[in-house]
């Protein structure tokens, strides 16, 4: 672990604390230096400091303990995957494995998985080449990765700018009144616990479509589609209205034999082509019997 102690100049009083740190190792990433400040690894004048945003008073002491990078090591690994061409490669990823190295990840991850026998563009994040987006690792479903700078930089302009349309399938606790929704709720940094999201007035913006598909005794079976791209958007939001996903104990519902979300269908421009691209993820036997495939498909169009 790197340790770096100096005092904070007097001229930078009312500066940003992740902006500050930034022109200290400007190679490190500004959104990992806000993960890292949430973790807890700055102190200043003697006070362990988790607001990225805080400002400086200029003469206090600082102390930033850096973690070790996480190693990127090619690993084999029985990986699904639904499509790949030259610029792209799609894959179903099951639940429990994690994407990529990140602190305290011993086991090995999808993106050392496909870094056997393809290369893959470096992104911001050194531990993450050819990710454009999230899924969690008790997540199953479809996450697609870039194999070419060009579709990285392409992919991610498109998720920025909300033109991926995305499907999950969800079990969620408890019975729902309406046939279908939108949870419209601002998602932000659990204050108490900073390891977890919650909705908060001074979030960022969230909105989560949902239609109910079937309805069981204590539970209900959903199609989801996240409007918006928030860290565990649709956890905290069947969460916020009383109807946290089945088996996921971090956000309120008990235990069960697995996190009941599954990355089902995308559908997106390919990078190169420039025409349309859809794919499916088969729902896992675990979830409930249902005609999955009988559901249409949205026009891509009407999310713009």
């Amino acid at each position: 672990m790197e340790r770096i102690e100096t005092t904070v100049d007097d001229g930078a009083k009312g500066e940003r604390l992740d902006r500050f740190l930034r022109t200290i190792r400007p190679d490190i990433s500004r959104s990992e230096i806000q993960r890292q400040i949430r973790a807890g690894r700055v102190t200043l004048a003697g006070a362990v400091v988790k607001q990225p945003s805080s400002r400086l008073r200029g003469g206090e002491g600082l102390l930033w303990e850096i973690p070790e990078e996480p190693v990127l090591r090619p690993r084999s690994l029985p990986l699904d995957i639904l499509f790949e061409d030259d610029e792209i490669v799609i894959v179903n990823k099951q639940a429990g494995l994690v994407v990529h190295p990140g602190s305290g990840t011993a086991d090995a991850t999808l993106v050392e998985g496909l870094l056997v026998d393809r290369d893959l563009p470096a992104s911001d994040d050194p531990a993450r080449p050819g990710i454009v987006h999230r899924l969690d690792k008790e997540t199953s479903g479809i996450i697609v990765v870039a194999k070419t700078e060009p579709a990285l930089s392409g992919l991610k302009a498109q998720f920025s700018s909300r033109r991926v349309d995305k499907s999950y399938i969800a079990l969620a606790d408890g019975g729902f009144v309406e046939e279908e929704g939108v949870i419209d709720a601002p998602i932000g940094r659990d204050h108490s616990r900073p390891s977890r999201m919650a909705v908060e007035p001074g979030g960022r913006p969230a909105q989560t479509e949902f239609r109910v598909l079937a309805r069981y005794p204590d539970r209900s079976l959903l199609l989801v589609r996240p409007i918006t791209g928030r860290t565990h958007q649709i956890r905290v939001h069947f969460s916020y209205i009383g109807h946290p996903i089945v088996g996921d104990r971090v956000y309120g519902s008990r235990r069960a034999e697995r996190l009941f979300l599954h990355a089902w269908r995308i559908a997106f421009e390919h990078p190169k082509t420039k025409g349309e691209v859809r794919f499916e993820a088969p729902v896992p036997p675990k979830f409930p019997d249902y005609p999955y495939g009988e559901l249409p498909w949205r026009d891509r169009a009407a999310r713009r």
